[in-house]
């Protein structure tokens, strides 16, 4: 009798998962009308024995709808629990763990998979922008194929340090974004309560990526293809052939038009288009589950010849080796192909930056062809002689081939019932490939006479990751505890070696062949190490559901500093307290969840150039008597003292949901104090012999804090039609709170040949970026100068006039100069803004996407450039000062140098309809037929409608303005030479067997 009655047990298995993906551990699986149950384990798994095939299973879990289901003749049973309706819950992960975002006491933004593909995206990243509260996401260079994304959060904190965040994609610190469709969420962790597990690494905030995994079933096979016709979102309207001569004239009446009338945007620009098919299938037994995924994805850029190519794959394998043991393994490789053309961006150097395509075809003279009579490519008949921009595009080459591959593999075991322990390791490695050429047709670029020139550059990066960390879980009374620590091991290494040669006999070999030219370019190579060793540990308390507490610390060791400061310890503590938990709230109709959340923490950023703190050498070359001579000197002075610079975070936060949760607020104030900035100090005298008169040193701090507010709510929820809006605000201002010795310290962001020296300025009480030159006053009249007004020595009528600064005795000199020079913008917005509609109406669905931006300037150089008087130029000219014609504040026509000014400082205010999508889902009569799961149709576009008084091509400009010193972080706001943003419109079919 007891053998038959063990016999008729079915042992019954699966996964529990929330609704937007993430595995739920602790959740209770039990025998409905007995007291027999179990729970999931740390990845949502959960095994149980049930007497019959009649037995019904009950899933619950705190935040979620229970569910039950009936055994029948299933032995995998994988459930999916809903938000309930009195209490909207969401598991989101956190570092090294994941936690019901109820109990999460620091400040995390979620990204579920479906929010990721509500819109097609070139980079995953992109996806993130007007998504979450204080982050900034832009394109480095446009809408340039195969470009890199910044992603900016709370703000900049650092002036030659990153600013960037971290990125950790599945456990692996230091990844790269894969495919949209690959990932199952994105959390991004803001405060140092959230940011600190992960040290020094974690003061620009973390961004953790989460990649889909099988599920215990049948085979899953998917298949998404997406096709985008792209376009220039605008153009300049610029001077044609006729009116360019007449324009030349006016400044030089011997100036003789040319025989054509040349459109550089028509001949420059072209209809661009993507291609992005992604395959994938996954599934599971009882012990094993596994996702897989290829993708190839190619863009023609809408500037001809550039376009980037790629193909990537994604493989998650989990193995339940044991009761005790799991095992698993993620593999991503990905190989790209690049071919650019040169813009301001990519770091030209040719003429100073000269030569790049997207700046050259606004300049251009229009009355020139692509060649002259003698079949000659044509060069500027004014200003700078360079090649024109249709001949750099298409005979120049630019390639890049990159190959990124990445292994993370993980043993999790269970050694009580409440202590697992986990290791990882990871290696990494990226390798690239860029070559060069410039024949011997494109006079100017290649170097008149040289006979075209070639480079190679080689880098590989490897990174090498090693975690072990024990987690502990009890219930202690109305408490649960959850205990952390661990060890963690990183070391990156990059090499890099470049090649060059000049004066080819033929143009056939493009760079392949260095060898046959006949002036070989000295060769350069370099190698760098970075180590970093880590303990870290954290608690993580809640009593009786309404009391929260967590608490932090990592103690971090980096090889990028000498021996006095090689090590710093990172600690946080947050408290959050559930309101809506207690008696006097319990019951409320109106206040279904209330949160308050306060934390405060110390952060570290570590991310500056290894051996910075450390002396070194530099190779100089010297020509003598025509041959290079090659030595080596000092280059630097040692700093043993130079340490981490360290962010003290204060984040206090409300977390509001009103009517079941229809209404969801979030409201968070932070203030960061980053200390101990990283400057190098050029006070050291040259006699002293170093190459760089500069040293690393801890000098400086910076304040960053705002507010932000996230505010989600279900209008209209029925059985056919549902309303939901998501909207995010949030603003950030930042100041330097101190300097070097509390002196300014001026940069450049400009192209080497315009001559400036100073575009920005870092000084004490002001924001970080702010521009630097002269108040533009108007068009000088002529006679008497308006009071407090000048201009440039010689100036006449028609001239630029400028605030005259008074000198430290209140004196003024009456005649424009440098000592006049002030603050002319702020590039930081007062406010950024993103809101969502989403509109479902049975089985058709509609997104409407709107992100922008208020305040903010915008220096456009790109006007500093063409109202120079030696290029041509937007047909604005046409309004300029003459004598008949004074009513105007444009300048006349004349050569004048460039000079960085307020005329040419814009509002860069902005609201955009960044995504509208329309999408239908083939309902099941269909689908049942051709013998599909489901079938999805969709079409989008992207950057339909800007609205703004911006007169540039978008307000929306990247990061890095140019090729000039200083630093990535202090270049914002600056339009000069990008790759021009595009407008889209996707096609997309997504089809699940």
């Amino acid at each position: 009798m007891m053998g038959s009655g063990l016999s008729a047990q079915i042992d019954v298995s699966g996964i529990v998962t929330s609704d937007n993906g993430v595995p739920i551990p602790g959740a209770n699986v039990k025998i409905k009308n007995t007291t027999n149950g179990t729970t999931t384990d740390f990845d949502g798994l959960y095994t149980i024995s049930v007497p019959d095939e009649n037995s019904i299973l009950v899933f619950s879990y705190v935040g979620f709808t229970d569910q039950e289901i009936k055994v029948g003749s299933n032995k995998n049973i994988n459930v999916t629990l809903t938000t309930s309706v009195e209490s909207l819950e969401q598991i989101v992960v956190v570092g090294y763990g994941s936690r019901r975002k109820s109990d999460v006491t620091g400040s995390v933004s979620s990204v579920n998979s479906e929010e990721l593909n509500a819109f097609p995206v070139l980079d995953a990243a992109q996806a993130l922008q007007g998504r979450a509260a204080g982050v900034v996401v832009q394109s480095n260079n446009g809408g340039e194929p195969g470009a890199p994304i910044n992603v900016r959060i709370r703000g900049n904190t650092s002036i030659n340090a990153s600013s960037a965040p971290l990125i950790v994609v599945d456990g692996f610190v230091g990844g790269v974004f894969p495919q949209a469709n690959d990932i199952e969420s994105i959390e991004i962790l803001k405060d140092a309560s959230a940011t600190a597990i992960y040290g020094s690494r974690g003061s620009n905030g973390v961004v953790l990526v989460t990649t889909k995994k099988g599920r215990k079933g049948k085979l899953s096979v998917e298949v998404n293809t997406t096709y985008s016709i792209q376009n220039t979102a605008n153009r300049l309207d610029l001077l044609n052939a006729d009116q360019f001569a007449a324009y030349q004239q006016t400044i030089n009446s011997g100036y003789v038009q040319g025989p054509v009338n040349t459109d550089w945007q028509d001949l420059l620009y072209r209809s661009g288009s993507t291609a992005n098919h992604q395959f994938s299938f996954s599934g599971g037994s009882d012990k094993i589950n596994f996702y897989a995924s290829a993708t190839y994805f190619k863009q023609e850029g809408v500037i001809i010849n550039s376009e980037f190519e790629r193909i990537s794959f994604l493989s998650n394998i989990d193995a339940q080796v044991t009761d005790k043991l799991k095992l698993g393994a993620n593999i991503f490789g990905s190989r790209g192909n690049k071919d650019g053309v040169p813009t301001q961006s990519t770091g030209s150097t040719v003429n100073g930056g000269g030569d790049d395509v997207v700046s050259l075809l606004f300049r251009f003279a229009p009355d020139l062809g692509v060649q002259d009579a003698n079949g000659l490519n044509t060069i500027n008949s004014v200003g700078d002689n360079v090649d024109n921009p249709f001949a750099i595009a298409t005979e120049s080459i630019d390639e890049t081939k990159t190959d990124n591959y990445r292994a993370n593999l993980y043993a999790n075991y269970d050694i009580f019932e409440n202590l697992t322990f986990k290791t990882t390791f990871g290696f990494s490695t990226i390798n690239g490939t860029q070559g060069t050429f410039s024949p011997s047709t494109l006079i100017t670029t290649a170097g008149a006479g040289t006979g075209g020139r070639a480079t190679i550059t080689n880098s590989k990066s490897t990174s090498v990751l090693s975690e072990n960390y024990l987690t502990y879980k009890a219930e202690i009374g109305k408490g649960n505890l959850t205990l952390l620590a661990g060890y963690s091991y990183q070391k990156n290494a990059t090499d890099r070696f470049s090649a060059g040669a000049e004066g080819f006999t033929s143009d056939s070999f493009s760079y392949h062949a260095l060898q046959t030219g006949s002036n070989q370019l000295i060769p350069t190579s370099s190698f760098s190490e970075i180590e970093i060793q880590s303990q870290f540990g954290r608690l993580n308390f809640d009593y009786d559901d309404k009391y929260l507490l967590t608490a932090t610390v990592r103690r971090d060791g980096s090889s990028n500093f000498a021996k006095n400061e090689k090590y710093a310890i990172f600690p946080s503590g947050a408290f959050g307290w559930k309101i809506s938990n207690e008696n006097f709230l319990k019951d409320n109709q109106t206040v279904s969840n209330l949160k308050l959340r306060a934390s405060y923490g110390v952060t570290g950023n570590q991310a500056i150039v290894a051996y910075g703190s450390l002396a070194s050498f530099a190779s100089v070359f010297t020509p003598i008597n025509g041959q290079t001579v090659i030595n080596v000197t000092p280059n630097q002075v040692a700093n043993p003292d130079l340490k981490w610079e360290s962010s003290y975070q204060t984040n206090i936060g409300l977390d509001l949901g009103m009517f079941s949760n229809r209404i969801s607020l979030s409201l968070d104030y932070y203030n960061i104090n980053t200390k101990d900035l990283i400057i190098a100090d050029s006070s050291q005298p040259e006699y002293l012999g170093f190459l760089t008169a500069a040293s690393l040193r801890n000098v400086g701090e910076i304040n960053n804090k705002g507010f932000e507010i996230t505010l989600n709510t279900r209008n209209i929820s029925n059985e056919n039609f549902s309303w939901t809006t998501d909207f995010n605000w949030s603003t950030n201002k930042n100041e330097f709170v101190s300097l070097l010795n509390g002196e300014d310290i001026f940069q450049d962001a400009s192209p080497g040949y315009f001559n400036i020296d100073q575009t920005h300025v870092l000084r004490e009480g002001e924001a970080v970026g702010v521009f630097w030159g002269y108040e533009y006053r108007g068009v000088y009249q002529g006679g008497a100068l308006p009071e407090g007004t000048a201009v440039f020595e010689g100036g006449e009528a028609g001239d630029q006039l400028f605030t005259d600064l008074a000198d430290e005795d209140g004196n003024l000199d009456g005649v424009i100069t440098t000592d006049d020079q002030q603050i002319i913008g702020d590039p930081n917005p007062d406010f950024t803004i993103g809101i969502t509609n989403t509109f479902t109406y049975k089985d058709i669905d509609l997104s409407i996407f709107f992100q922008g931006a208020y305040g903010g300037d915008v220096m456009n150089l790109t006007n500093v450039q063409l109202f120079n008087g030696d290029s041509n130029t937007t047909t604005d000219v046409l309004n300029a000062w003459t004598p008949t014609n004074t009513n105007t504040d444009i300048p006349s026509a004349k050569l004048r140098g460039k000079q960085i000014s307020s005329r040419f400082v814009e509002d860069g205010s902005y609201i955009r309809l960044k995504n509208i999508a329309l999408g239908y889902n083939l309902p099941s009569q269909v689908t049942d037929k051709l013998r599909m799961d489901s079938i999805r149709v969709s079409i989008s576009a992207q950057n339909l409608v800007t609205f703004t008084d911006y007169s540039g091509l978008d307000p929306e400009v990247n990061f890095l303005g140019g090729g000039g010193s200083g630093s990535q972080n202090t270049f914002n706001g600056f339009d000069f030479g990008n790759y021009p943003t595009v407008r889209s419109v996707n096609f997309s079919l997504g089809v699940k067997f």
